[in-house]
């Protein structure tokens, strides 16, 4: 990633200053610049860094989420069940250049299942409502009970 340069006529232009203090700020070392002949060239880092002026949007990336959700009182064969709904829905309908990754864990002994989420925040809240609709419906789909026929 190449980043922006400026002349110090841009750089006295950009902060209402006259060139000639922008010279004596990048002469006092209070303002980086790399001197390139016998002109010098500002970076624009070193401009926000003297502004104080951050780009955290473009320096930390898009936003993670990770989530752990706890089930009790499941089954080896609810925690299957739930297991392949929620690993389907997370490979299914979202950005591969983002993907959800999903992990699923069940202790049989203790009847206790862990869904643990990394994603995009608006994907992770997709498949949390998912979940949510699941645990909350009178679907079958984590009957504790074995019932026959």
């Amino acid at each position: 990633m190449r980043e922006d340069m400026y002349s110090v006529e841009q750089v006295a232009d950009r902060l209402d200053l006259h060139v000639r203090t922008v010279r004596g700020y990048i002469r006092s070392g209070r303002l980086r610049a790399v001197r390139i002949g016998k002109q010098y060239r500002i970076a624009a880092s070193d401009l926000d860094a003297f502004t104080g002026q951050t780009r955290a949007a473009t320096a930390t990336g898009p936003a993670e989420v990770s989530s752990i959700v706890q089930i009790d009182g499941v089954d080896r064969a609810a925690a299957d069940r739930l297991g392949t709904l929620v690993l389907a829905s997370a490979n299914t309908g979202h950005d591969p250049a983002h993907p959800l990754r999903v992990q699923t864990v069940h202790d049989e002994e203790r009847r206790r299942m862990k869904i643990i989420i990394l994603g995009d925040p608006a994907s992770t809240a997709e498949l949390l409502h998912l979940l949510d609709a699941v645990l909350n419906a009178d679907n079958g789909l984590l009957d504790r009970e074995v019932h026959d026929a």
